[in-house]
């Protein structure tokens, strides 16, 4: 009997400790998220030698020195940021997890389950399932990353890629965009961190597979 108890105890602590996010996911996640920091440190420099608003970013917070130095570093992660997010949009869909993890998104959902999290009554009971402001979180990143890039190219080649600028507006339109953007990626990065170190130490064990 004990023999029999302590192999349902292991099985049980077996699929507790399931590696919710596969390899592959979480190898383009970490890429995606030092080229996007490389990519919002060397912006705010660039965004220092022209600004649209008021303001300047603190030296203490930009990447590059100088608007040449920074149009390096990021130039250099736009590359890693567009390479690795194709593989990762390619294997999202080729391989279906978009649909599973992503959909259906509805608004009654939504607003239920943001109201469970105001008030510090959302279940994390399962990790590998998300809720419906997870996934509008989740899908509306995946949009803004996509637009970011193409508001981004439009402001690099604006003759080259006419069309494209026209798209947005103009040069001018397409800046904004880039820089709102860019501030929606900076307040999902906040927010994604915060809850990651709201929920429990034994849940983000499962996370990482420890």
């Amino acid at each position: 009997m004990s023999s029999l108890t302590v192999s349902d105890e292991q099985v049980g602590a077996a699929k507790a400790a399931k590696i919710i996010q596969p390899a592959w996911v979480r190898a383009l996640h970490w890429t995606n998220a030092v080229a996007m920091v490389v990519m919002i440190m060397s912006g705010w420099q660039i965004y220092n030698a022209s600004p649209l608003f008021d303001f300047r970013f603190s030296s203490s917070i930009t990447l590059g020195g100088w608007l040449g130095g920074a149009l390096l570093w990021h130039f250099a992660a736009m590359w890693l940021l567009m390479v690795n997010g194709l593989i990762y949009l390619a294997l999202g869909f080729a391989t279906g997890r978009f649909r599973k993890k992503l959909l259906p998104i509805t608004p009654a959902g939504v607003i239920s389950d943001t109201k469970a999290a105001l008030t510090f009554k959302l279940a994390h009971d399962d990790l590998s399932k998300y809720n419906n402001v997870q996934k509008l979180l989740y899908a509306g990143i995946i949009v803004v990353g996509v637009v970011i890039v193409l508001s981004g190219l439009s402001i690099w080649k604006p003759v080259q890629l006419q069309w494209l600028t026209a798209l947005f507006g103009g040069y001018d339109v397409a800046r904004y965009v880039h820089f709102i953007c860019m501030s929606l990626i900076v307040a999902f990065l906040v927010v994604h961190v915060a809850l990651a170190v709201l929920v429990p130490k034994s849940l983000r064990a499962m996370i990482i597979g420890r």
